[in-house]
C-alpha cells in the first residue's frame, strides 16, 4: 500500500497528514476541534479531504484519545469527547469513501516512534507519554500489543499508591497523578508556597504568586537553576522512574522511550528518570538495564504511527 493519512484528535484542533512508507509527511491540514461529537466526526472527513485533496490515498487512520476496541472500529470511552461505544469506523467511512483504521492516540504514538523514531533497531519497547496526563504503549516481538479487547498499556492509571491522590479516572493513587504535568504543577506550586525563599526565579516568571506559576515557568526556571523548579522535576522523575522499574518487570524491554512535552526538557529530567528507574529495578545489579531513550518524533508521532497502522489494515 502507498500513501495513507493520519489523523490526530487534540483538544483545540485536529490535524490530517498525508503520509508515505517511509513515514514522511507530505501535506497536511489542520481544522478546529468542534464542541460536539457529531460535529468533530465531521470534522475529521473535512481535514481528510483537504490533505488528500492533490494525492491519491488508499486507507486512513485516526488516533483516538481514549479506548478503541479489538477491532479497531469502536471508540469504547473517551472522556474527553463524550464518545460511549461510538462507531467511528463506520461514520467516518460513511463520510470519506475510504478504509479506516481507529487506534488509540498513545499506541499510535508508540508504534510511530518504534517504525520511524528512536525505537528504530529494537524489538522490545514500552513507550510512555508524560504530558498533562501519563499515557503509553507497547511493542512485544515488533508487534504492537493491544490486549484481548484493545486496551492494554494504559498505563497512566496503574495505582501506585493505594488510597493515594485521587484521579480523574475515578481511582486513586494513579500513576499520572505523580508523574504527569499535572503532577509538576503541583510539586512546584507546593514548594513555593512552602519555600518561597528558595523560588525567586521561578516566581519572577509569572505574577509572583504560587498560583501563577505555568508549565513554562518550571521549565524556564529549572534551566536556570532555581532550586524549587530543579527539585519539582527531580520529583516527578523519581517517580516516573520507578513505574518504568514496575513495567521491566513486567514487559523486560530492550528501551524505555520517554515522549509528551515533560521530555522536550532532554536530560533535564531524563538522567533521574534514569537514576530512578535504576535505583527501584529489581535485581538492578545483577540484570541488564533497558535503555531509556528520548522520543524523537515530538508532536508527529501518532500521526505518522497510525498513517502506518492503516497502511497494515
Amino acid at each position: 500500500m502507498g500513501l495513507t493519512i493520519g489523523v490526530d484528535i487534540g483538544g483545540t484542533k485536529i490535524a490530517a497528514g498525508v503520509v508515505d512508507e517511509e513515514g514522511t509527511i507530505l501535506e497536511t491540514s489542520k481544522v478546529p476541534t468542534p464542541d460536539t461529537p457529531e460535529a468533530v466526526i465531521d470534522a475529521i472527513a473535512d481535514a481528510v479531504r483537504q490533505a488528500s485533496a492533490e494525492y491519491q490515498v488508499e486507507a486512513v487512520g485516526i488516533g483516538a484519545p481514549g479506548y478503541v476496541d479489538d477491532k479497531r472500529a469502536t471508540v469504547l470511552f473517551t472522556p474527553n469527547l463524550s464518545w460511549r461505544h461510538e462507531p467511528l469506523k463506520d461514520k467516518v467511512e460513511q463520510r470519506i469513501d475510504l478504509p479506516v483504521v481507529i487506534e488509540n492516540d498513545a499506541n499510535a504514538a508508540a508504534w510511530g516512534e518504534y517504525k520511524f523514531g528512536v525505537g528504530t533497531g529494537h524489538e522490545d519497547v514500552v513507550c510512555i507519554t508524560i504530558g498533562t496526563g501519563l499515557g503509553g504503549g507497547t511493542i512485544i516481538g515488533g508487534r504492537l500489543h493491544r490486549g484481548r479487547y484493545g486496551v492494554a498499556s494504559e498505563f497512566g492509571h496503574i495505582r501506585m499508591v493505594p488510597d493515594g491522590l485521587l484521579c480523574g479516572c475515578g481511582n486513586q493513587g494513579c500513576w499520572e497523578q505523580y508523574a504527569s504535568g499535572r503532577a509538576l504543577l503541583r510539586y512546584a506550586q507546593q514548594r513555593a508556597t512552602a519555600t518561597p525563599e528558595r523560588a525567586e526565579t521561578l516566581l519572577s516568571l509569572g505574577d509572583g504568586t504560587t498560583e501563577g506559576i505555568q508549565g513554562r515557568h518550571i521549565s524556564e526556571a529549572a534551566r536556570r537553576g532555581d532550586p524549587v523548579a530543579v527539585d519539582s522535576f527531580r520529583e516527578l522523575a523519581r517517580w516516573a522512574g520507578a513505574g518504568l522499574a514496575d513495567l521491566a518487570s513486567l514487559f523486560d524491554p530492550g528501551a524505555f522511550i520517554v515522549g509528551g512535552g515533560v521530555s522536550d526538557e532532554g536530560e533535564l529530567v531524563l538522567d533521574p528518570i534514569r537514576k530512578s528507574y535504576r535505583r527501584w529495578l529489581v535485581g538492578s545489579r545483577w540484570r541488564p538495564h533497558a535503555e531509556v531513550l528520548a522520543a524523537q518524533l515530538g508532536n508527529k508521532a501518532g500521526l505518522v504511527g497510525v498513517a502506518d497502522l492503516a497502511r497494515q489494515g
